[in-house]
């Protein structure tokens, strides 16, 4: 019994990180998750491309990343590569950065090298011209089916015979997309999903960062899965490495944002002024089963019950972002990375919380950095005040002692 125990919980542990690794946005007990719940999803997707086009921007649709060189912030350089173009940016923080994952049986990847050209993980440049991007829909739904079958079969590569395009998401690869697009810096997150060996991905990155001699331009983050026996000392140990803030993947973990286990995990995050960014949301994408703990009212009890910690929702929500901007209203503690939000929705998000407690992020390797920098660009260009505190200044507030 015990074999079948531990065979059954390695399976579970390999499922969990192909659900977290596949997802961009990314089974549970079905008391905990309704029909009416899955009828709002749907109710999102559908109504979000039938209003498409229809708000304050009108229709936002390009050919490819490559295409938003149509937009006056961008432009592409001698070599047709996509480049940012305004010279008045503050020094950016892309508060919502990855590297390339490799774990269990995969090889480990080469984080040092550059080997151009990146191949994002959802890549409207994979074909010519671009697939057709509309900004005015949350982030996923660009892509087609055979595209999310594409970033399944990466997922499960990441765990046993490497990935290809994960071999691309390297720190001068990174850094070099930085540079075009005059982002200062970036905070890399780790996701520990619980696998039996390969699941270091923090001890990794933070070594690879400082290897490179990059802490300049790349925070390191960390991870801990909330059922991990050894979490807390590990939290101990890297937030006196520094850490400042750490990356919490309910449907990628397993775990409600309300359990038990993860009240423990906040708790000490709060004793040790680590900041709390979970992936927030339903993304619309990941199989039915693991939608349940990514819900929203799942994220409301360790707002309330911790005041003093910050808890950022990450995509602002997702597609559940109508239910997550009253957490936002209503806790003072409740930050948004904006990530993946259509400009339409992303707007309403800005005015009604005045360009406070959101955060600039772009999801990088899953999308180029440029789609989430176009919409903030084009929501703030009337707000100087709100682009200033979306791209720099309130990731200062967060990230400060």
């Amino acid at each position: 019994m015990a074999a079948e125990l531990d065979r059954r919980s390695f399976n579970q542990s390999i499922l969990a990180a192909a659900i977290g690794l596949a997802f961009p946005g990314c089974g549970a007990d079905d008391d905990r998750y309704s029909e009416a719940d899955a009828a709002a999803l749907e109710a999102h997707r559908r109504d979000e491309l039938e209003a498409s086009g229809t708000g304050p921007y009108g229709p936002q649709v390009y050919r490819g990343y490559r295409g938003l060189a149509e937009m006056p912030w961008f432009d592409l350089d001698d070599a047709g590569r996509l480049i940012c173009t305004v010279e008045d940016l503050p020094p950016v923080i892309d508060m919502h950065a990855h590297l390339g994952m490799s774990m269990l049986f995969a090889p480990e990847i080469d984080l040092l090298s550059p080997t151009p050209p990146v191949r994002h993980i959802l890549d409207c440049d994979a074909q010519d011209p671009g697939c057709r991007l509309d900004l005015d829909v949350y982030a996923n739904a660009n892509f087609t089916a055979a595209d999310l079958w594409a970033l399944r079969r990466g997922a499960v590569a990441q765990l046993s015979i490497g990935s290809s395009a994960a071999a691309t998401h390297t720190i001068p690869n990174l850094i070099e997309e930085l540079d075009a697009m005059r982002i200062a810096q970036a905070v890399i997150h780790p996701i520990a999903f619980g696998l039996p060996f390969g699941d270091d991905l923090t001890e990794r990155f933070g070594a690879a960062i400082k290897a490179a001699g990059v802490g300049d331009r790349l925070i390191p983050g960390c991870s801990v899965h909330p059922r991990d026996d050894g979490a807390i000392e590990k939290l101990r140990r890297y937030a006196a490495a520094g850490a400042r803030i750490i990356k919490l993947h309910p449907a990628g973990q397993r775990f409600f944002p309300d359990s038990p286990e993860a009240m423990v995990i906040y708790e000490e995050c709060q004793n040790l002024g680590i900041a709390v960014f979970f992936h927030g949301g339903r993304a619309g994408i990941e199989p039915e089963y693991a939608h349940p703990f990514n819900l929203i009212r799942h994220y409301e009890p360790a707002l309330k019950r911790f005041p003093g910690l910050p808890f950022v929702l990450g995509h602002g929500g997702a597609r559940d972002v109508a239910g997550a901007i009253p957490l936002l209203e209503r806790y003072p503690n409740c930050w948004f990375e904006i990530h993946g939000q259509g400009v339409t929705v992303l707007r309403q998000i800005v005015e009604r919380a005045d360009g406070q407690r959101l955060l600039f992020g772009t999801d990088w390797p899953f999308y180029h950095l440029a789609m989430s920098l176009a919409k903030v660009l084009m929501v703030t260009e009337d707000r100087p005040d709100w682009r200033r505190a979306i791209l720099r200044g309130n990731a200062d507030l967060l990230l400060s002692p």
